[in-house]
């Protein structure tokens, strides 16, 4: 096992590698790590470019996290964010701490000064050290809004909202009804990006959003069709558990595309390679077990074990569970 790519949204893709990347440590040593990080939550907040997903992927693998909430740094203050909000400024409901303003700032600085987020990101690693090839889906914005479907605030029905302000500042308790990724259509993947999953020994969907994480990443033009012809295995590992989303509101984001909220379901969503789908093999928690024959006769191969990721020997051991269903799918 030489080359591993990993298709990630934030929190959960982040805990997922670094488990990933302690099994590997002892496993194959030698082994390179690519992680596709989804950028559709990206957005322009107080003149900064924000990549809430990058971030929190870069922070986790290179030991600057919040472990608590799973984003940002610690020992956060937010004297920056007070100050913007007392000119009338920025979203009182996404604060920026002033650790993680400093990210926000460089990055900036460093495409008005003509870098591509690929660049941008690399320069970022420099100080992190995350111990994999860190690569955004596409070098041009790409951001996820939902539509509405009631009013809400100074919002109507059929008003398109950033995804994050949904997600962060309504909790996805607002019923929208559908998703639409601007920019997309002009989008092409980031360079390396579909080189790191052809090239591929094994490429790994980790426990992240199905629709608005990896979601997202799968509809970058290119990489969906590199998926169904890369080489590599393809094994996903469910962010579904006994029919409750591990974190989050993926349940809301499921329900809005017609999804049922299990492991079942989102295996058959993501579909099997040989049917035109893009996984070969779907690891699930012991509780939905029952679901193993269902999507062996879908052609996924699949196994139940724990995919709690409570700490890190517990996603160490469900990250060498993904390599031992590769092995055999």
């Amino acid at each position: 096992m030489k080359r591993v790519t990993v298709l990630a949204g934030g929190v959960g893709g982040a805990r997922f590698t670094r488990g990933l990347l302690a099994h590997l440590a002892v496993l194959a040593p030698d082994a390179a790590v690519t992680v596709i990080v989804n950028t559709g939550d990206d957005m322009w907040l107080d003149g900064l470019r924000i990549c809430p997903d990058l971030d929190t992927v870069m922070y986790t693998l290179g030991g600057g996290i919040n472990e608590e909430q799973g984003w940002g740094r610690p020992d956060e203050t937010r004297r920056a964010s007070a100050e913007i909000a007392a000119y009338g400024r920025g979203w009182s409901w996404f604060t920026l701490g002033d650790l993680d303003l400093a990210t926000h700032i460089v990055r900036t600085d460093l495409l008005r000064n003509g870098s591509t987020l690929s660049q941008a990101t690399e320069f970022l690693c420099r100080r992190w050290q995350p111990g994999v090839r860190l690569l955004p889906m596409s070098d041009q914005p790409v951001e996820t809004h939902v539509c509405l479907a009631e009013n809400i605030d100074e919002h109507t029905a059929g008003d398109y909202i950033h995804f994050e302000e949904w997600w962060v500042r309504y909790r996805a308790r607002v019923t929208i009804t559908g998703f639409k990724q601007q920019g997309l259509t002009d989008a092409v993947a980031a360079p390396g990006v579909l080189e790191a999953i052809t090239e591929a020994d094994l490429v790994v969907l980790p426990p992240s959003n199905p629709v608005v994480s990896v979601g997202t990443i799968l509809a970058v033009p290119g990489v969906r069709q590199a998926l169904r012809s890369t080489g590599a295995r393809v094994v996903g590992v469910s962010p579904i558990i006994g029919g409750a989303a591990v974190r989050g509101m993926a349940d809301t984001c499921l329900h809005t595309i017609g999804v049922e909220t299990s492991a079942l379901a989102v295996g058959l969503h993501y579909g099997a390679r040989t049917n035109g789908g893009v996984l070969d093999a779907w690891l699930i928690d012991g509780t939905d077990a029952a679901a193993l024959p269902t999507l062996a006769a879908a052609g996924i191969r699949s196994a139940a074990v724990p995919v709690w990721m409570t700490d890190l020997p517990a996603t160490t051991a469900m990250a060498a569970a993904v390599l031992a269903l590769a092995a055999t799918a």
